[in-house]
């Protein structure tokens, strides 16, 4: 009977040990997994920010060609007193569309 008890404890430490191993195996790869996880998050962090900068330059340089265009149109009229108005020749021909006051 001592040989059964040797055998039951020398298999219950050997199914043991296989356990203890099998459990650091998948600690580890579960650790692996954790790490590339984090990776791919961090990834994607950092193409949002990429994202975010490039949607930031588009909407800028968006803002500007529909301001260029609306410029365009409004130049020929300009505004009196902040150089951009233009003076155009008037029908009555009293040179440059100025009002003349006086004799």
């Amino acid at each position: 009977m001592d040989e059964d008890g040797s055998f039951f404890e020398k298999e219950r430490d050997r199914l043991t040990a296989e356990i203890s191993s099998g459990f650091e195996e998948l600690l580890s790869s579960s650790n692996n997994l954790n790490r590339k996880l984090e990776e791919v998050l961090g990834m994607t962090r950092e193409y949002e920010t990429i994202a975010a900068l490039w949607q930031s330059f588009h909407e800028l340089m968006r803002g500007h060609h529909d301001e260029g265009e609306e410029s365009v149109e409004a130049e020929p009229h300009g505004l009196p007193g902040t150089g951009g108005h233009v003076l155009t020749a008037s029908k009555s021909g009293n040179g440059g569309g100025e009002q003349q006051n006086g004799p």
